[in-house]
């Protein structure tokens, strides 16, 4: 059987999740980086649906958005719930993730000299939703058990502490989820490999 593939620029990014859950998970995988940039634009962003990646190759299946992408392991690897209102509420969280990944991206790489601060001082009202949803869970968005959303979760909250180291001072229950899902061994094994380190987390180097 054919190791899984991730094809993506060789950064954190979109990709880091991902790569978490892979790896957490014992699943062998191989990555792609698509650069140069002749080689990323007149080779790989053809191939892709949108134009954009990361792509995960398993087999002869291709898939791309990074979300889907995490939903498609969610399934593969039992980390989607045990019924739909658990798969509901995974889902529900994701999305949340995935909109204020999206007023980040818009800093790091549109506005980030002119827009830090500001960023900064709105994010308690960014993070309020997620603090409110986690406090009352025991250990993960579930419960005990890990989904594909908490690797996305873990994954936010992990890039905005280096953006904004105290972000989480206030938020006993993100601040507590943080450092559970850091002190995983999976976690642990992927955040102590060589190739994490030497990822830069965007591609333009803010962070």
């Amino acid at each position: 059987m054919s190791k899984l593939q991730i094809v993506y620029f060789f950064l954190r990014g979109r990709a880091e999740a991902i790569r978490t859950l892979l790896v957490e998970q014992g699943v062998e995988y191989e990555e792609t980086d698509v650069m140069p940039m002749e080689k990323w634009l007149n080779y790989w962003k053809p191939k892709m649906a949108f134009g954009q990646c990361p792509l995960l190759i398993d087999g002869d299946f291709e898939l791309v958005q990074s979300n889907a992408i995490l939903r498609y392991l969610g399934r593969k690897y039992d980390l989607y719930g045990s019924s739909i209102q658990e798969a509901a509420r995974a889902d529900m969280i994701n999305d949340g993730v995935e909109d204020l990944r999206g007023a980040y991206t818009v800093l790091i790489y549109q506005n980030y000299e002119d827009g830090k601060d500001d960023y900064v001082k709105a994010l308690p009202d960014k993070l309020r939703p997620f603090e409110n949803l986690m406090k009352d869970t025991k250990g993960y968005i579930l419960g005990e058990k890990m989904t594909f959303a908490d690797y996305n979760l873990f994954d936010l909250l992990d890039i905005h502490l280096i953006l904004a180291p105290t972000c989480l001072d206030t938020f006993p229950a993100l601040k507590s989820y943080h450092s559970r899902v850091l002190q995983r061994p999976g976690v642990q094994k992927r955040r102590n490999s060589q190739n994490f380190k030497d990822m830069k987390i965007n591609f333009n180097g803010k962070e």
